[in-house]
């Protein structure tokens, strides 16, 4: 429900910055942001004013200042903006003076957003994308975010709901004239069909999540095989423990990296072999485990002892010693000591990455999107198959249903308090 307050928070990043932005957002915006800017500026147009105290008329700053009227604004209500200086004494003057006009209070985490998402200024997607584009790391992060906080699911979305509204039009107008071979002619049932397989192929794509969290990409052998030197060389940095000692990694030890712009989660793991006391065999236990959910294996061992994985790199380790010099089949020869084939080795776990993940840009769900497309795909399934009209009716009710919560405008509040948890102050 929208609230009637006015709220402002410094939006930019924390100071000293060479700009601090202050955003204003509410009913009393444009009057709060008048007693400290005087005269406001046209809507749009930046101009710069002098901000003062509006119990002494002190000098506080000059700044520039941007007016947005509601409901064409970001949040969909009265906005201002002021750009000051952004040294700390600066923005903390301004927040105080703000803070002491009556109707103005200190915006929570993620309100300008939700504001937005509550005008009606982005739906539930957007929002999410806008959540984790605020958390991106890498570049592919970023791109997927982008995909969504721009709108492209949720443009695919009002194409969906008006194919379903149009059959839901259909059904229910048969049912108010009890006619039961319009809603059930072949040529209906196939409308239906063909908007669950739209529905199905999106399913079928890459999700975020690995996306999100990184790619677990596990490297295993047996002791000694020189898997945490090379993950130390990987890494850039002494992260696993190296001696000559078999059975010296007992725990996996996981690094979060970017391989070509690609998160990954590269994790370490205990040397596979009759462990030789209860702390190794937890070890070995557990990087057998680790072997059962990675994304990408990379082996340092003899080919015929490696696992069974759909996705299997073959490492060549220790190249540079004597007696190493011929290469296997289908290996990659690589040095821990001197770098050679490391770069090789990077290629491959990029190319590998790139047949489980979302395309350069591409639109990717998260699990909730999936959960709440999957649940209108089987409604639209279960529609296509029913026998009696009403049943078929109710069905495609479920699906709009589930294409509601999915952009928001129906049972999320549970969700939204989740979502804009994630966002900074002032965003």
């Amino acid at each position: 429900m929208r609230t009637l307050d006015t709220i402002f928070a410094l939006s930019s990043g924390r100071p000293p910055a060479a700009v601090g932005l202050i955003r204003i957002s509410g009913p009393q915006a444009h009057a709060a942001a008048s007693r400290i800017a005087g005269d406001l500026p046209v809507p749009r147009v930046a101009s710069v004013r002098e901000l003062r105290d509006p119990a002494t008329d002190e000098l506080l700053d000059q700044a520039l200042v941007l007016r947005f009227n509601g409901p064409a604004s970001a949040t969909g209500e009265d906005v201002v903006e002021f750009h000051c200086h952004g040294g700390r004494a600066v923005v903390e003057v301004v927040l105080s003076r703000l803070a002491a006009i009556d109707g103005l209070r200190q915006a929570r985490p993620g309100e300008f957003t939700r504001r937005a998402f509550e005008s009606g200024r982005i739906d539930l997607s957007e929002a999410e994308g806008l959540a984790d584009l605020l958390e991106a790391e890498t570049e592919s992060q970023r791109k997927a975010a982008l995909a969504i906080a721009e709108g492209g699911l949720r443009r695919q979305i009002e194409q969906w709901q008006a194919r379903l509204l149009e059959l839901s039009a259909i059904a229910e107008l048969a049912i108010d004239y009890d006619d039961v071979d319009e809603a059930l002619d072949p040529e209906f049932i196939a409308s239906c069909d063909a908007l669950a397989s739209d529905l199905e192929q999106w399913l079928c794509r890459p999700r975020v999540e690995p996306l999100k969290d990184g790619l677990l990409i596990v490297v295993a052998g047996p002791p000694n095989a020189g898997k945490s030197s090379l993950v130390n060389l990987v890494a850039g940095e002494e992260r696993s423990i190296v001696t000559d000692v078999p059975g010296t990694t007992r725990d996996h030890i996981e690094v979060p990296l970017s391989i070509a712009g690609i998160p990954v989660r590269l994790t370490d793991t205990a040397g596979l072999r009759a462990a030789e006391d209860e702390p190794e065999a937890i070890g070995v236990e557990r990087a057998r485990s680790l072997l059962k959910i990675a994304d990408i294996v990379v082996w340092l061992g003899a080919a015929t002892e490696a696992p069974v994985h759909p996705r299997l790199v073959l490492v060549h380790a220790k190249a540079d010693l004597a007696g190493r010099e011929e290469v296997p089949a289908g290996m990659i020869p690589v040095s821990a000591l001197t770098g050679a084939g490391v770069a090789a080795l990077l290629e491959r776990l990029a190319e590998l990455a790139g047949t489980i993940l979302p395309g350069e840009g591409a639109i990717a769900l998260n699990r909730r999107q999936a959960d709440l497309i999957g649940a209108a795909q089987r409604s639209l399934r279960a529609a296509a198959c029913a026998t009696e009209l009403s049943i078929l009716a109710e069905e495609l009710r479920h699906a709009r249903s589930a294409f509601d919560r999915l952009t928001g405008r129906a049972g999320v509040e549970n969700v939204l308090d989740a979502l804009f948890a994630r966002f900074c102050l002032g965003k």
